[in-house]
């Protein structure tokens, strides 16, 4: 199979991929975070529920996504 345009022709490296992945997820649980610090702060008030919300659901999302992504015990 012919690697994909997308990474320059490179081949899957699924151990980089990983790595790449758990950044992605750190960075989404930091983006988390800050959301929820700004909301606490009273931002967007007209819009809290519905953030407040999909704060909720992306923290099930990346907890679910850690435990995928951490070795079996």
């Amino acid at each position: 199979m012919q690697a994909s345009s997308v990474n320059g022709g490179q081949q899957p490296n699924p151990a980089q991929d990983a790595t790449s992945t758990a950044e992605l997820v750190e960075q989404l649980q930091r983006d988390r975070l800050w959301l929820l610090q700004q909301l606490d702060q009273g931002r967007w008030p007209e819009l809290r529920l519905d953030l407040a919300a999909l704060e909720r659901e992306l923290g099930q999302l990346l907890e679910q996504a850690q435990e995928r992504l951490s070795p079996s015990s």
